[in-house]
């Protein structure tokens, strides 16, 4: 709001008619310090494996590392991260009334057989610069991995390139779902796209996919929470 440049108007005065303090205008926000990037760091990889965790719970983990850190120091941290502990919170299945609800195909389903059902999920990887992005197909039966792919974005081409790849291998399931993992943090945006129909006939709602309730879900493509 305050140009200071102005042809006309001072700074005192763009202040005044701002109603902020000349203080506050020339204050620059100072940068994290480096105890506080490395506990991010912590905090952001222990979150990984257990997304449940909220501020008091990560606190004690910090403390079983080492570092003294407050509770409301974490939770600080874990806001300006971006991070929120899965919970079961009130109403957290509640689908909006205009969303086209597709049938679960696996309720009441006995799967006991390889190549009867098949799961695909998505998850991102932190590295040193950016995040990558792995799609995997698998076996819900035997938990094998079928195939996967890495990619540096969220475009649909490497999921469609892993499902393709175990078709080839595998044949066509005789139902196919995916289940809800990580969601990516460049959203955490948190966008998940549904697999497209590669040629072959599915069985199940629309293009053969149904989403699966995997309230509690998040941790690593854990398949077995979702079961």
């Amino acid at each position: 709001m305050i140009d200071p440049d102005h042809p006309r108007l001072s700074i005192v005065r763009q202040c005044e008619l701002a109603s902020v303090s000349r203080a506050s205008f020339y204050r620059e926000p100072a940068g994290e310090r480096e105890e506080n990037l490395v506990l991010m760091r912590l905090i952001d990889e222990a979150f990984l494996d257990c997304p449940f965790y909220g501020a008091r719970q990560m606190m004690r983990h910090l403390r079983r590392l080492g570092w003294k850190a407050g509770r409301k120091r974490v939770r600080r941290l874990m806001r300006k991260i971006g991070l929120a502990p899965i919970y079961q919170a009130p109403k957290t299945s509640a689908p909006h009334p205009r969303h086209k609800v597709y049938p679960y195909l696996l309720r009441h389903l006995a799967i006991g057989r390889p190549n009867q059902v098949w799961c695909a999920d998505v998850t991102y990887i932190p590295m040193r610069r950016g995040f990558l992005y792995l799609v995997a197909i698998m076996d819900w039966a035997t938990r094998k991995v079928l195939a996967w792919r890495l990619s540096n974005t969220m475009e649909a081409d490497f999921c469609v390139a892993a499902l393709e790849e175990a078709l080839a291998r595998y044949a066509t399931p005789e139902i196919s779902t995916r289940i809800r993992g990580r969601s990516s943090p460049a959203s955490h945006s948190r966008r998940r796209s549904g697999m497209p129909r590669s040629g072959s006939r599915w069985t199940g709602a629309d293009a053969g996919w149904t989403t699966s309730s995997s309230n509690g879900c998040g941790a690593r493509s854990n398949t077995n929470a979702c079961s």
